[in-house]
């Protein structure tokens, strides 16, 4: 195994000298073990998937505790929640920085107990697979758009060179279709990897739970249920409206993409990186890959989202809508190598409404050629850092 150096390690050390306890989210096989015991090499690593340890934290969680008092890392914590509320009295009666390192693959359970418990004691990082930079930096990223899109960016595709589509097979397999039976009660699984599948075949498109539902022949709650359990598990990110009309009527329901455009590949049944040259899927693909590395950009520095898209009852539309507080900053992506004039209508058109709100734009391109036309930076997919630190 190749152990590749991930831009969050810089966070994650600055945070652990400054609070007693961290919490690391992020999807299953998103490298947050491989992190935490590379930045923390000399504490205890105690994982909470193992039944006797977990049975051990559930039956005497103060007992369990008192074997780790200099402090642990404790993985997939949220599988023992009563932990949060005594890990409180251990925090409180030694604050020393960086003491427990608490990491989960379920972002809301985890989330609950640090929130009712934790609160002002814990710094929080979500970490998601590999960003294309961080693969540029140890010459393994992909040189295609083809091959990014097919491979998607899990470390393990990377640290041990495995077969993209055998490895994402068993990761919804394994991982996926097992953390959602524990979350809710999924009485056929054919179902639900209908579902999964469908979800893919929606990646950049409002969500419209309806149509989902009865594509898969569920009911609007249970597609509503395991939207939130995929979301939960970083799977899916549901991207928000913005909200400023500039008195324009403005659609409300979100955008869904998933995490992993490798994963979403896979799902909608793509055989190998040619077919993405010409597949109908490639642009909202693409974009699923752009809006995930600006969410990476903004993840590793510790920080949430601020990004949204922006849309109006008429069709005039803003791909991701970067909320800087003071400006706003819109940016297109596109999956086409060439740049046409095309490219730019909506973002003169919402340059136009946003007025001095929004002072620069930014395109996305699969393209590799880079130019600065009026307002607006032409940026190719390979310097996609670029467009993060416009932020």
């Amino acid at each position: 195994m190749t152990f590749i150096p991930r831009t969050a390690q810089k966070t994650l050390e600055k945070l652990a000298g400054q609070f007693p306890a961290l919490v690391i989210t992020g999807p299953r096989q998103s490298g947050k073990t491989e992190i935490t015991k590379k930045v923390f090499p000399n504490k205890p690593y105690v994982s909470l998937e193992d039944i006797d340890t977990r049975n051990f934290a559930k039956d005497d969680p103060r007992g369990f505790l008192n074997q780790y008092k200099d402090g642990a890392i404790f993985d997939e914590v949220q599988r023992a929640p009563d932990l949060f509320s005594y890990l409180q009295g251990f925090i409180d009666e030694n604050k020393k920085a960086g003491r427990y390192i608490l990491t989960g693959s379920q972002q809301f359970g985890l989330m609950s107990g640090v929130t009712q418990s934790l609160a002002g004691r814990v710094a929080k990082l979500s970490l998601l697979p590999f960003s294309y930079e961080e693969l540029q930096k140890e010459g393994r990223a992909p040189s295609t758009v083809e091959e990014l899109l097919y491979k998607g960016l899990y470390p393990p595709i990377y640290d041990h060179d495995y077969t993209p589509d055998i490895w994402l097979n068993n990761y919804t397999d394994t991982y996926i279709e097992r953390d959602v039976r524990q979350l809710v009660n999924v009485r056929d699984l054919s179902n639900f990897q209908r579902f999964l599948a469908m979800c893919a075949a929606r990646t950049g498109q409002i969500v419209n739970l309806s149509s989902l539902a009865n594509d898969c022949g569920i009911t609007h709650s249970t597609a509503k249920a395991w939207i939130s359990v995929l979301e939960a598990n970083y799977i899916v990110h549901l991207l928000q409206p913005h909200h400023k009309n500039f008195n324009k009527r403005l659609i409300k329901s979100p955008k869904l993409y998933f995490y992993d455009a490798g994963l979403a590949t896979r799902l909608l049944g793509i055989e190998n990186a040619e077919q993405l040259k010409t597949h109908s899927m490639r642009g909202a693909l693409f974009e699923t890959w752009a809006i995930s590395e600006l969410l990476k950009y903004r993840f590793n520095q510790g920080k949430r989202s601020n990004l949204y898209f922006w849309r109006d009852k008429t069709g005039n539309e803003i791909d991701v809508l970067i909320d800087q507080g003071e400006k706003l900053f819109p940016i297109e992506i596109k999956s086409g190598e060439t740049v046409t004039k095309d490219y730019f209508k909506n973002l003169e058109r919402y340059m136009d409404f946003a007025g001095d709100e929004a002072t620069h734009s930014a395109l996305i391109y699969a393209g590799t050629k880079e130019q600065k036309r009026q307002n607006t930076n032409v940026i190719s997919w390979k310097n996609i850092k670029k467009t993060g630190e416009e932020d």
